[in-house]
């Protein structure tokens, strides 16, 4: 306990230590002079507050200037944003001061709104300036950056010049069509185990799924499965293969166990009155079968206008399945009500193939679903 008080009496100590180190004293000084000029409008007399003011502008505005002047030769596009937040510092100190007579009484602060303005603008101008050098280039990659560099700089510039149309040319340049082409199962469904095996869903779910899930999409892309994309004449600018390599579905492990129990049961009284108990047995059966099936496809995305692939990924997705059948021989009157749900709740009925295909397919296609719109991404 008393090493407890005594923690608790430095870390006051230190905190109040802290509060009342000098506005000269802190690191950062731009929050001292906001906290001085606060200060100052609470106490008009506070010397402390009075004579550091002066010197924390002077301080800030050298400080900020000297960054500003070094960034200035900076090539790099993000340059823009460092020199606007040195303005605004500069900026905050301006305010704080006009904004309290005892302040200005001291300082005569230089207001740089002109310089934020002309900042923000000359990096709209460079944004923009740099988007017209990508939108002459031709591939969807150059697109995509003259669109972002044009929303940037209606970022700095709300509605700068044409920005907003060339983002539209720009989206449009990027727009790809995307076709997925015929689920490829051959590798597996031509194998004699599986040529009897009908899965109603097989054929066209990934297809199908993909293009409900990304037709509202914006990335510039206009989905098509494949006899659509022949259909209207779509030219395949991007394609989705889907090929299923792999469905193994093992035979099930069965392991039988038993366990013997029992209990006092009351069969009558005694002359005297007193309770007669008999014991009786009975034997727990538990049947467990198990297996875990397996799938994997393979997803490829090629780009055809490039002749170069987008995107390559096998998914391999498991499916644990088990069973418990549990049964008893004996009397029943020896078997716990525990022992009771277990024998009452135990089924008998393996899972079907298509529900197992169904779901080993519905685990893998949110990974198919998140690996597209990664290759997509505007």
């Amino acid at each position: 306990m008393k090493n407890i008080f005594l923690i608790l009496s430095i870390i006051i100590f230190a905190t109040s230590c802290g509060s009342r180190k000098g506005f000269m004293e802190r690191e950062d000084s731009d929050k001292s002079l906001q906290d001085a000029v606060k200060k100052l409008k609470k106490s008009p007399d506070d010397e402390d507050a009075r004579t550091a003011i002066p010197q924390l502008y002077k301080i800030i505005k050298q400080k900020h200037i000297d960054k500003i002047n070094a960034y200035h030769a900076y090539q790099q596009m993000g340059k823009w944003d460092v020199l606007i937040t040195e303005y605004e510092y500069l900026q905050m100190a301006y305010d704080a001061i006009i904004n309290s007579t005892e302040a200005f009484k001291l300082v005569t602060p230089e207001s740089y709104a002109v310089n934020i303005f002309t900042t923000k603008d000359s990096a709209a101008l460079a944004f923009y300036n740099l988007g017209n050098l990508y939108l002459d280039k031709t591939g969807r990659d150059n697109a995509k950056i003259a669109y972002n560099d044009f929303y940037k700089a209606n970022n700095y510039i709300p509605n700068f010049k044409d920005a907003n149309e060339k983002m539209k040319i720009a989206y449009n340049h990027a727009m790809i069509n995307l076709v997925i082409n015929p689920f490829d199962e051959s590798a597996v469904f031509n194998q004699p185990f599986w040529r009897a095996f009908n899965f109603s869903i097989r054929n066209d779910y990934f297809e199908q799924n993909l293009i409900n899930d990304l037709s509202n999409n914006n990335s510039a892309v206009k989905i098509f499965g494949f006899v659509d994309s022949k259909r209207l004449n779509a030219k395949s600018d991007w394609t989705i293969d889907l090929r299923l390599k792999k469905l193994d579905f093992p035979n099930p492990e069965v392991v039988n166990t038993s366990k013997n129990v029992s209990r006092q049961i009351k069969i009558g009284t005694d002359t005297s009155g007193k309770p007669v108990y008999n014991t009786v047995n009975a034997i727990i059966l538990t049947n467990s079968s198990k297996f875990s099936a397996l799938a994997e496809l393979e997803m490829s995305i090629n780009n055809l206008i490039e002749n170069k692939n987008i995107y390559t990924k096998t998914y391999r997705q498991t499916y644990e399945w088990r069973q418990d059948v549990v049964t008893f021989s004996g009397d029943k009157r020896a078997i716990s009500n525990s022992d009771w749900d277990l024998i009452n709740n135990s089924g008998a009925n393996d899972p079907r193939k298509d529900e197992i295909v169904e779901e080993l397919f519905k685990k893998i296609y949110t990974r198919v679903l998140n690996g597209v719109k990664q290759a997509i991404n505007w």
